[in-house]
């Protein structure tokens, strides 16, 4: 993401574009799920194409000139090698206001301290390394051979594990800026494929939360008792107290209630958090705001 802004500096974004981007994001796709509520329940049904945006009587903070539709595209899609081999998938509309200046656009077309002091000191050992001028196919191998083996959690042969009796509760946030939601889904199904549905259905769940940022945060309900967030409504430590009871008396999780908090944490919403690869649909009536209003339902994906 960093050389998609340094490579091309016409083509940045600053982060007072952002509104427009989301607001043409959910004017699209906001109603797939049955509910206009600010939440894209599973961006990968929003076949948002970013040339909808171009501008078409100059720069305005309405639209994107083509230099920086081009980038939003490539964020989007993702990074590839020079052989068009995927490297990671793209990050997914939806709520690019809330959480993109952070992690992704900042102040400028800087790199960011993330990528450089990473493979400065812990990859080339080279305090001039440069993301600008480096090759990313070298970088990215060097970056593997160096230290994949004490970062990377990428193995799917999960056998010994399930064999002991280990339980897994994975989730991510769809609308997480700094780690792509796609690359958790695809490990998710890395382990089906490598144990079978049985196997898998036997030891791991996927949890995959609508308008969740990184970790926390974001548009959607994101509080569900990871960090020792509490949820309002079922369990307080609700996918803690999930995967305890799991583990301990062999009651497998289903559908985890996750809360929105307002100012002195009054309760905004609160919504269902289905197991992968279901996702939860509004039941066409009912307080959109109240759990109890959303059936888990196979995705339309």
């Amino acid at each position: 993401m960093t050389k998609v802004f340094l490579s091309n500096p016409a083509g940045y974004i600053s982060s007072i574009k952002l509104p427009a981007i989301t607001a043409a994001v959910l004017a699209q796709c906001d109603v797939q799920d049955g509910l206009k509520d600010g939440i894209v329940s599973d961006p990968r049904t929003c076949h948002f194409d970013p040339a909808t945006l171009l501008c078409k009587q100059g720069d305005e903070l309405s639209c994107l000139t083509a230099p920086q539709v081009a980038s939003l595209k490539k964020v989007y899609a993702g990074g590839t090698d020079d052989e068009g081999h995927m490297i990671f998938p793209g990050l997914m509309p939806g709520d690019e206001v809330h959480l993109w200046k952070s992690w992704l656009v900042g102040d400028g077309p800087n790199v960011s301290l993330y990528t450089q002091n990473y493979f400065r000191y812990m990859v080339f050992d080279d305090p001039s390394w440069n993301a600008l001028t480096a090759n990313t196919d070298a970088a990215v191998h060097a970056a593997d051979a160096k230290t994949a083996e004490a970062l990377n959690a990428t193995d799917p042969d999960l056998r010994r594990f399930a064999a002991r009796g280990g339980k897994l509760i994975l989730y991510h946030g769809w609308n997480d800026p700094a780690i792509s939601p796609l690359n958790t889904v695809q490990y998710y199904e890395q382990v089906q494929g490598k144990m079978g549905d049985t196997k898998k259905a036997d030891f791991v769940r996927l949890y995959m939360v609508p308008g969740m940022g990184h970790c926390a945060g974001g548009s959607g309900a994101a509080n569900f008792g990871q960090l020792g967030l509490t949820t309002a409504k079922g369990p307080e430590y609700g996918i803690f107290d999930a995967l305890e009871k799991w583990e301990e008396l062999n009651i497998a999780p289903d559908t985890i209630i996750a809360t929105k908090y307002g100012a002195a944490r009054k309760v905004e919403m609160t919504r269902p958090i289905c197991p992968y690869p279901q996702a939860a649909k509004y039941n066409g009536n009912g307080d959109p705001n109240d759990s109890a209003s959303f059936t888990c339902a196979a995705s339309g994906h």
